[in-house]
């Protein structure tokens, strides 16, 4: 991943929840990287295929970047 940008977001109650317990049983993620994965990920099945996207989303699923 070459550059990042910030977003802040309000989430629903429970969605916070379930993302800091995912975080607490998985160490070697961070919040950073789950939701870079989560959006990259609904971005391939729901956008146009874009090849940069498929690399971020890898980059996030195996820690490269």
């Amino acid at each position: 991943m070459n550059s990042t940008q910030n977003i802040l977001t309000n989430l629903p109650q429970t969605l916070h929840q379930s993302l800091n317990s995912y975080l607490e049983q998985h160490p070697d993620w961070d919040e950073h990287r789950l939701i870079t994965a989560a959006i990259s990920l609904f971005l391939l099945q729901n956008a146009d295929g874009d090849r940069r996207v498929s690399q971020v989303y890898l980059e996030a699923l195996f820690r490269r970047g």
